[in-house]
């Protein structure tokens, strides 16, 4: 009897030189095929990864009465859905990603029925709480409750009167709320309006989607988004923001290793305060009209004080990675992160590898927010330079999986990382690309044997 196990093997000391192409985004693309339901009309969908979140949502969009073609060699997605087949999702979606909840404003917004989804999913970062989705929706009639259903919690959601336009004022620029808000809206009779919405590159592309396909929409420069509801849908296509996540990767891998990387499609205008982070911090990169080249340009200087925020601010995904950069840097360093308040956990394993973090409780920052006074460790400081050793480590999510990529590469020896569908979830061939840059990485599949008890025999 087997049980299969993958396993990154990665031995550290091979600067990456070469070039690599960015994939289109995740947080994009997954939110677009929900979208996309809004409309009876076929949308076509370009630079799509494969990747595990595209997969999921697919499926669960099939679910619900999508045909789908993908061709997944031109990155390519036609879909088309007629009529929404059911308005439940089964829980077999519980926990597989965070695409599920988003589905609560398609869903109302298209059918008017009520509405079935299982608990949010996603990378363990924290709570995630949909209290800001709740009462974004409510703003606009529908009534959300968490409910038991076949000894699995669930959320119901309904909005018998239908759908009306009416003013959300968001609490923090929640992206999830944003896009749950914005797609109910679209749905809602007359005009709805959002104050203190995310503004991310990845809510522009969804903008800018539904109106390719009908919708009246605006962004204002005070985070307020404009939607008039419509049913009158356009046939679309549209090409996929390329990932800022991905990009940034690659561009700390090639700095961290001592070499030299073009990032194809890294788009400057979404990178602007991570590339000012980056050049504080020592690192080299030159920005051409269909890309951003990344290289070591010396010794990298700490000092650094690191908040994360919403955009325009720095992003909090580009925090874990982004700290393995500053246990090579000369001196102190101070995190602050302040969107997600369990995304520091990830640094108890580089320590294990040789760096320097201490955690806070305190908001170690230039202003105080909204985890002051919880007992969440969201500061971190962190001394270097620091050598690191190889070793065995579990990936615990997407972000924190591509930091101890990052970790390995530059470890003395070899590091094994198990946890792979983590990164397989967000980056698309990931070890492809890393070998074509010259990493020494590859994916082990691991057949432990499970003995038998004498006297007893297994059928297969």
């Amino acid at each position: 009897m087997h049980q299969n196990s993958e396993h990154l093997r990665i031995v550290g000391g091979q600067p990456l030189q070469g070039d690599v192409t960015v994939s289109g985004a995740k947080n994009s693309v997954t939110k677009l095929l929900v979208a996309s339901l809004l409309s009876p009309k076929p949308c076509t969908f370009t630079n799509v990864p494969d990747i595990g979140d595209v997969r999921i949502t697919v499926e669960l969009c099939q679910e619900l009465g999508m045909q789908v073609n993908w061709d997944k060699e031109k990155g390519t997605i036609r879909c088309h859905t007629k009529e929404i087949r059911t308005s439940y999702i089964p829980q077999r979606f519980c926990g597989s990603n965070r695409i599920p909840i988003l589905m609560i404003g398609a869903l109302l917004a298209r059918t008017g029925e009520d509405v079935i989804v299982p608990t949010v999913g996603g990378c363990k970062i924290g709570p995630r709480s949909i209290d800001f989705h709740i009462e974004a929706l409510s703003k606009l009639g529908a009534h959300i409750e968490l409910r038991e259903m076949k000894k699995e919690c669930a959320y119901l959601a309904k909005a018998h009167q239908g759908l009306t336009g009416g003013l959300i004022e968001l609490p923090f620029p929640s992206v999830g709320a944003t896009e749950n808000a914005i797609l109910a809206a679209v749905g809602a009779k007359g005009t709805t309006i959002i104050q203190n919405a995310a503004v991310e590159p990845e809510i522009v592309d969804i903008i800018l989607f539904l109106q390719k396909i009908g919708v009246n929409i605006t962004l204002d420069v005070d985070r307020t988004i404009r939607i008039v509801g419509t049913r009158h849908f356009y046939e679309a296509e549209h090409h996929v923001v390329t990932d800022r996540n991905e990009a940034a990767s690659w561009g700390m891998a090639a700095i961290l290793t001592k070499g030299r990387v073009f990032v194809k499609g890294a788009q400057h205008a979404h990178m602007i305060t991570f590339l000012n982070k980056l050049r504080e911090l020592g690192g080299g990169f030159s920005v051409r009209q269909d890309g951003i080249e990344f290289y070591y340009d010396g010794p990298l200087q700490g000092g650094l004080h690191l908040e994360t925020d919403v955009h325009p601010g720095f992003m909090t995904d580009w925090q874990p990675p982004f700290a393995v950069m500053l246990t090579q840097a000369t001196g102190a360093s101070v995190i602050h992160e302040t969107v997600y308040e369990n995304r520091l956990g990830f640094t108890e394993t580089l320590n294990e590898m040789g760096a320097q973090f201490s955690l806070f409780r305190q908001c170690l920052g230039g202003k105080q927010c909204r985890f002051n006074s919880c007992a969440h460790y969201h500061s971190v400081t962190v001394r270097g330079p620091t050598p690191l050793k190889g070793m065995s480590i579990t990936i615990p999510d997407l972000r924190a999986g591509f930091a101890y990529v990052l970790a390995a590469l530059i470890a003395q020896g070899e590091s094994r990382l198990s946890g792979v569908p983590f990164l397989d979830r967000g980056y698309e061939k990931v070890v492809e690309k890393m070998q074509s840059l010259g990493a020494e990485v590859e994916r082990v599949s691991i057949t432990p044997e499970i003995p038998v008890p004498q006297g007893e025999h297994i059928l297969v």
